[in-house]
Order: C-alpha cells, then structure tokens, then sequence
C-alpha cells in the first residue's frame, strides 16, 4: 500500500477478532508510534499493552470506576465495563508523559505529540491490514483509570487503541469537501 492511498483509505474498525498483532506486527507498530513529532525529544509517550488477562484486568479496573463513581450501580452496568475491554484481542492504552515545565514545550504540545504516536499505531496497523478503533471515553478521564494505570499528575490518557483483526464490513468511506475546512490567506 503507498503511503497516500494509506492516508486517504485509513478508517476505524468497530468489530475486531483475533489473533492480535504479531510480535512483528508489534515492532512495526511501535516504530511508526516513535517517530511522532517530539519537540526537544522529550519522547512524551508511554504504551501499555492489554492482551489475555490483561485485558480482564483492565475490565475489572473500569467497573471499579463504575463502582466508586456511584457504589449502588448494579450488576449489570458493572458486567458491561468488564467486557468493554474484550471487544478486541489486544488494547494499546497511549499514555501522554508529560514533563511539566519545559520552556518552549507546553503540556498541550507533548499530548498532542502522543497523539500523534497513537495515529502512527493507527495507521502501522491499518498498513499491516489490521483493523483499529481508537477510544477514549469516561474511563480515559476517570481517576481511578488513572492510578490503576500508574498516571504522574501531569499525564494524560490519551486514547485506548483497539487492535486485531477486521472482523466485518468496512463502511463507506465519507468523502469531505476539503474547502469546508480550508481558510487561506493569499
């Protein structure tokens, strides 16, 4: 696939089954995630890899959440945030370690640097012919996420990317009318 048609035909995919990336997969997946825009090579990333029981571990980490925002939640909303990780083989949560208080390199540039490294997974996985989702939702703002995780103060979720293998229909890619979007200034 040459990089335009990649950057043009690159699209999320909702229902994803196994296997999960190869180990070779893997490389090239995280090679890509390293040569985001790094700003005074800070490298404002940290990946954490959620696959077998590590994805039930995430699973119970999210009720957990459920059950301390509100501790009379039932059964059945706390069954829900346990299987939300299971709807793929492997997860990649992008974490944006920040530095605070470098000169010149604000917090918002290092997330968006590490989100940046998450559209290089996105992308590496598409061109390998992996399907991917990228989530974020409550659970990636929510604080006991973030120190089940490990989170500094200053870090930030950044997106929880869904990997594995296409398991239905690509939808119709929408097109956009690129002038909607375009000012210049001539």
């Amino acid at each position: 696939m040459d990089a335009l048609t990649l950057l043009h035909e690159r699209s999320s995919m909702g229902k994803l089954m196994g296997p999960p990336p190869s180990p070779e997969q893997l490389e090239a997946i995280y090679r890509t995630a390293l040569r985001a825009p790094d700003h005074k090579e800070l490298r404002p990333w940290r990946f954490i890899e959620f696959s077998g029981e590590g994805l039930s571990r995430l699973g119970e980490l999210f009720a957990e959440a459920e059950f301390r925002e509100d501790p009379h939640v039932g059964d059945a909303a706390l069954d829900a945030a346990r299987k939300k990780p299971r709807r793929a083989p492997m997860i990649i949560a992008v974490i944006a370690k920040v530095t605070p208080d470098v000169p010149k390199v604000p917090k918002i540039e290092q997330v968006i640097s590490a989100g940046c490294a998450a559209h290089g997974i996105l992308l590496a996985a598409h061109a390998q012919g992996l399907g991917a989702m990228w989530r974020s939702g409550k659970y990636a703002f929510d604080p006991t996420v973030r120190k089940g995780l490990g989170l500094a103060e200053d870090d930030e979720v950044v997106a929880f990317l869904y990997l594995g293998t296409p398991g239905g229909r690509h939808k119709p890619l929408p097109e956009h009318d690129i002038e909607a979007f375009v000012e210049r200034w001539d």
